[in-house]
């Protein structure tokens, strides 16, 4: 009787360690990771059992690149910036999707026809759009408010240093707007070589007053410690400082560089089928507008735009402060990711060398 318990008790716990289940999601952290585990994750497990693995990165392309060359995969699911998902399915490291298989819209429609255009390639499948925008601190500038982006290279008239990202996509098209380029016109200059001279050229007016960011969570720290008095910033990272934790301070639109981040899964993730489940369920309808609860990012599905509401304080309408906003879009810059997939390492090169001073 005794060898039978510890059987029947081995075969119990085999079974247990057999059906759990989980799935590596790999994000951006901070208060984008919060939107994903209240709107995404908390429910995906009550409902289907499978516990989710949040495992933050300042970008995640930096470590699925890595893991794929290393041939040690273990996350499951990236969220990246929509052009780095394109170069990495074009050099093969990327399960392709089925269009057909994901969650139709609220009103039936075909998921092909419900996404924002651009938010569903081969590879990828779009959550958010989001903005980076220009944040500043509103005690630093008494005498009237900064409120384009020309005025954030204006070092005179609004006195102090500028936070910018260090990366050619995300300066070089503001370099460019500050410069008197129409936003419309943006990609068309920057692809003839007088344009890229240009654009640093008009950097070059404000070099040795910029302190240089990583990390989506440093320009808010730098505006906050008083070490910048603008800076660039992801837009749902300014909300959350502003509406969230009550910061001083302002948000610019002008020249917003608007982009699509998507989910991928990687050839060979630890738990594909899991990983299947997450992303439709993470990217249908009702999911998306969740997660303009807790952060001010435009969901990619066109049927999530009339769900979104209130903000999680139960008071703060969401819809003014979407970088889809009437206001936002004005001079919005959007982005071209098939430009990068070729560009980036070119220019990277390029802004690279400029910062070393060469």
């Amino acid at each position: 009787m005794k060898r039978l318990l510890v059987l029947s008790t081995a075969l119990t716990c085999f079974a247990v360690a057999a059906s759990a289940q989980e799935v590596n999601v790999v994000s951006w952290g901070g208060a984008y990771e919060k939107s994903q585990v209240e709107a995404y994750n908390k429910p995906f497990t009550e409902e289907t059992g499978i516990t989710v693995n949040m495992i933050a990165a300042d970008d995640p392309a930096t470590p699925l690149k890595a893991q794929v060359e290393a041939g040690n995969v273990t996350g499951d699911v990236f969220d990246l910036a929509m052009a780095d998902a394109i170069r990495l399915c074009d050099e093969g490291a990327l399960m392709e999707f089925d269009p057909a298989t994901l969650n139709p819209g609220a009103d039936g429609s075909p998921a092909e026809e419900d996404f924002v255009d651009g938010s569903v390639t081969d590879c990828a499948v779009g959550n958010i759009v989001w903005g980076t925008a220009i944040g500043f601190d509103t005690t630093k500038f008494p005498d009237g408010a900064p409120a384009t982006a020309a005025d954030f290279f204006d070092v005179q008239k609004f006195p102090g240093k500028r936070g910018l990202p260090k990366s050619p996509k995300r300066t070089l098209y503001l370099a460019l707007i500050a410069d008197g380029v129409p936003a419309a016109d943006v990609y068309d200059v920057l692809s003839t070589p007088e344009g890229v001279d240009r654009a640093f050229a008009k950097l070059d007016t404000i070099k040795n007053d910029v302190v240089w960011w990583e990390a989506g969570a440093q320009p808010m720290q730098l505006l906050a410690d008083g070490e910048v008095s603008m800076t660039t910033a992801y837009n749902g990272r300014l909300f959350d400082a502003m509406v969230g934790e009550g910061k001083p301070f302002g948000v610019i639109w002008d020249a917003q560089y608007l982009e699509i981040n998507a989910f991928v899964i990687p050839k060979d993730a630890p738990h594909p089928e899991e990983a299947l489940k997450y992303v439709n369920f993470a990217t249908d309808t009702q999911r998306l507008a969740d997660q303009a609860k807790y952060i001010a990012y435009g969901p990619a599905r066109v049927s999530s735009a009339g769900l979104v509401g209130l903000y999680q304080d139960g008071k703060t309408e969401m819809a003014p402060h979407m970088p889809t906003s009437e206001d936002a879009m004005k001079t919005a810059v959007i982005d071209d990711p098939e430009f990068w997939a070729d560009r980036d390492a070119e220019l990277s090169e390029r802004f690279n060398s400029w910062l070393a001073g060469n």
